[in-house]
C-alpha cells in the first residue's frame, strides 16, 4: 500500500485552499457585477417611461412635417451630394444599437456611391464611421444622449449644421423605436427652402408671408433632429435595459455554477483533511 508523504499532503492541502479562495473571490466579484447590472436595469426601466413620453410628443410634430412633404412632393435630386446626418449617443452598455446604425450608414454611403458628407451626432457613431469614412466626416457632436433631447438643444445643433452650406439632399439616419425589445435603423429626408419653393404641390397652401419656405426648412431640420434623437434615445434606453437584464441573468447562472463548484471544492477540502487525520492516526498504530 502506498501512502503520501507529509510534504505531499501539505502541498495538496495548500492547492485546495488556494483554489477555494480563488473560487470565493470570483464568486464575490460576480455577485458585485450582478448588483451593478441589476441597478442599471432598474434605472433604465425608470427612464424608459420618460423617454417614451418625449418620443411620443416629438412624433406629433414630425407627422405634421411628413404630411406637408407628402402634399407638396418636393423633388429629391439623386445626382447631387447628400448630407448624411447619423444619430447615436456617447454611452455604451446597450447591446448592438450603435453598431447597427453605423452598419446601416455604411450601406447607405455605398448606395449613394460615396457622394456624401457625414455629420455624426454622438461619440459612438463618430468613432465607428471614422474608421472607414474619416474623409467624409464634415462635422461631429458629442455630449448628447445623456438625457431626453429638447428643442433648444437640437436647434443649436441645426444652426451648426446650417454653417456647412446648402445641400440639395439631406438625410437623417437614426434608430427607430419599434417596441420595448426591438428597434430598427431608419431614415427620412429633410428638404431645403429651394426644394420646397419648387415643389409642385406647394400651390395647395396659401403663403402670405415672405421667406416662409426658408423658415419652414430651418424649423423642419430642427424638428426632424428632435424626432430622430427622441426615437434614438428611447431605443437606446430600451436596449440598455434589455442588455442589463440579460447580463443579470447570465451573472445569476454563473453564481449558481460557482456556488456548486465552491461547495464541491469545500467538501473535497474537508474530505482531504479527514483523510489526513485518519492517515496520521493509522501511522501511529
Amino acid at each position: 500500500m502506498f501512502r503520501l508523504g507529509t510534504s505531499q499532503v501539505a502541498r495538496a492541502g495548500v492547492r485546495n485552499y488556494a483554489t477555494l479562495r480563488d473560487i470565493e473571490m470570483r464568486l464575490k466579484s460576480i455577485k458585485n457585477i450582478e448588483k451593478i447590472t441589476n441597478t442599471m436595469k432598474i434605472v433604465a426601466s425608470t427612464r424608459l417611461n420618460k423617454a417614451q413620453r418625449a418620443m411620443q410628443a416629438s412624433r406629433v410634430f414630425h407627422e405634421s412635417d411628413k404630411e406637408f412633404f407628402q402634399n407638396t412632393e418636393p423633388e429629391v435630386k439623386e445626382d447631387e451630394k447628400t448630407l448624411l446626418i447619423v444619430i447615436s449617443s456617447d454611452k455604451g452598455l446597450c447591446g448592438s444599437i450603435h453598431s447597427q446604425i453605423s452598419k446601416a450608414a455604411r450601406k447607405r454611403i455605398e448606395e449613394l456611391k460615396g457622394n456624401v458628407d457625414i455629420v455624426a451626432i454622438g461619440d459612438k457613431v463618430k468613432a465607428q464611421l471614422s474608421r472607414t469614412h474619416a474623409e467624409k466626416m464634415a462635422m461631429a457632436f458629442s455630449n448628447v444622449g445623456k438625457e431626453e433631447p429638447n428643442f433648444h438643444e437640437v436647434s443649436a445643433i441645426a444652426d451648426e449644421i446650417a454653417t456647412l452650406g446648402k445641400y440639395e439632399n439631406t438625410e437623417i439616419m437614426y434608430n427607430k423605436f419599434v417596441s420595448g425589445v426591438s428597434f430598427e435603423p431608419s431614415k427620412f429626408s429633410v428638404f431645403t427652402a429651394d426644394a420646397i419653393e419648387k415643389a409642385p404641390g406647394l400651390s395647395k397652401y396659401e403663403l402670405e408671408a415672405e421667406n416662409v419656405s426658408e423658415d419652414f426648412a430651418e424649423f423642419s431640420l430642427a424638428n426632424s433632429l428632435l424626432t430622430a434623437q427622441a426615437e434614438g434615445y428611447a431605443s437606446e434606453i430600451s436596449a440598455r435595459r434589455n442588455a442589463m437584464d440579460n447580463a443579470s441573468k447570465n451573472a445569476g447562472d454563473m453564481i449558481n455554477s460557482y456556488s456548486i463548484l465552491y461547495n464541491r471544492t469545500r467538501q473535497a477540502v474537508i474530505t482531504n483533511e479527514l483523510v489526513d487525520i485518519i492517515t496520521g492516526a493509522s501511522s501511529l498504530d
